[in-house]
């Protein structure tokens, strides 16, 4: 995230008001912005869509369609999204860009095949009864999605995050214009709008790597060479996912909280608008932790490693660790601080905040755990990041395993204990691998410099 640091830092470095203000503004923008873009445009499809579709089934079972679109998208790329992303910054960094597009095409060839098939087969056996319309719409879409999300990584890794975002703002006004032009036609038309606006959006990110980058080949498979491969992060990818969408799906299929909508989709009313509301809630979170990582922590990190290699005394590279993790510290009070606030207006407001949205003040208690286990996720996230940095990838595929165990066994154990518990089990295992992961990176730091110089 080079070039947003650069940028955060160019705007910090004024002193003034404006300047903070407008540099934590880019980070939320940049660091939550497309999925803002996409939770808001499922949410005005189906506010808008009330009065057109009868009956009114339609729009949830549409809602829960994508949902799942995009949670299994998200899990199925996993594996690819992690491993990529360093296969082209290395690429980068020994100036082999050539390697760089032709192998984008085999991970994306890759990836079609993979979820087409997947979804091929979901479609095939889990909803014979639905519509054929219905059925090629979820396939395509959902390797629309897949596709979408490569292309989302591939631009992150080669700092396009302002196309990215423009991306996102011009295909997601598609999406919402096309599937509210179609709803009259029920599900098939919202779905059909939903699939054709990502093509679009797919057509508009696929414009913006085509126009980077250019290769003498059309294809090649580097990527997928043993000595190129990472496998931890391909698995860390699969498991922070499989950690992140655990406790919903657990809450989906228990039977005492879920229900069947379509085929074999399920959803829990119970649980499904407090979790969608509370990772909205997060935004300023991600906007600390993006400002304090990239604006402070990444010039200290280039400060210790530049002293590293120029022979620098003993005492200068002390200095410089100590300043990473001090701001590694300030990085997670920000968040700590920030989301403090945010939970102080939801229990202020957040009565008001769900009347206004026409759901009962009963969620309150669950939206409140919802936002505190988000705001940990957000702080997980961080410490993972810098783990990312010193390149400890066996630790971070330790905890994102962990995540996803501790994720799954407390929600069940939350559900088992009745609905005063809910979302405690999910705010339960983040408390938990959020504190294995600051003693990890604790341990981490103490012993950088033995690291440094006598494991290479």
């Amino acid at each position: 995230m080079a070039g947003i640091g650069f940028e955060l830092r160019k705007l910090m470095r004024r002193n003034t008001l404006s300047g903070v203000a407008r540099a934590y503004l880019y980070a939320g923008v940049i660091s939550s912005g497309p999925m803002i873009l996409s939770c808001f445009g499922i949410l005005i499809i189906g506010v808008l869509s009330l009065t057109v579709v009868v009956p009114t089934v339609l729009i949830t079972q549409f809602q829960v369609s994508v949902t799942y679109m995009i949670a299994c998208s998200l899990i199925v790329t996993g594996p690819l999204q992690l491993a990529f992303t360093r296969f082209v910054s290395d690429r980068l960094f020994e100036e082999r860009d050539d390697l760089v597009i032709s192998n984008y095409r085999a991970v994306q060839l890759a990836c079609t095949v993979a979820s087409g098939l997947i979804a091929v087969v979901a479609m095939g056996f889990g909803f014979r009864t639905e519509p054929l319309g219905y059925r090629i719409l979820m396939i395509a879409g959902f390797v629309i999605a897949s596709n979408i999300w490569i292309a989302v990584i591939f631009l992150s890794s080669v700092k396009q995050y302002r196309q990215i975002l423009l991306s996102f703002a011009i295909g997601y006004t598609f999406v919402v214009g096309l599937t509210l032009s179609l709803n009259r036609h029920g599900i098939t038309g919202l779905l059909g709008g939903f699939v054709a606006g990502h093509a679009i959006l797919f057509a508009l990110l696929s414009g913006i790597v085509h126009r980077h980058f250019r290769s003498p080949r059309f294809m090649s498979f580097e990527v997928f060479d043993r000595k190129m491969m990472y496998p931890s992060l391909a698995w860390v990818g699969l498991m922070f996912n499989l950690g992140v969408w655990a406790d919903k799906f657990v809450f989906w299929y228990v039977p005492e909280t879920g229900t069947r909508v379509i085929g074999w989709f399920h959803a829990s009313l119970i649980y499904d608008i407090p979790v969608f509301l509370a990772y909205v809630c997060v935004m300023p979170a991600m906007a600390a932790f993006l400002v304090r990582i990239e604006a402070d922590f990444v010039e200290y990190y280039d400060a210790f490693y530049d002293a590293v290699r120029t022979g620098a005394t003993l005492q200068r590279i002390h200095a410089m660790r100590d300043m990473m993790v001090g701001s590694v510290r300030a990085g997670l009070y920000e968040i700590i601080k920030v989301q403090v606030v945010t939970l102080l207006l939801i229990v202020a407001f957040g009565a008001a905040l769900l009347g206004a949205l026409r759901i009962s003040s009963l969620y309150l208690p669950l939206l409140l755990v919802d936002v505190i286990a988000a705001s940990l996720q957000v702080l997980f996230l961080g410490l993972l990041n810098v783990l990312f940095y010193l390149d400890a990838r066996r630790e971070v595929l330790r905890l994102t395993g962990l995540f996803v165990l501790l994720n799954t066994g407390f929600t069940l154990l939350s559900i088992k204990i009745g609905p005063e518990a809910y979302g405690y089990g999910f705010a339960a295992a983040l408390v938990a691998v959020t504190v294995v992961a600051v003693r990890t990176l604790d341990r981490k730091f103490a012993f950088l410099e033995y690291e440094t110089y006598m494991l290479q």
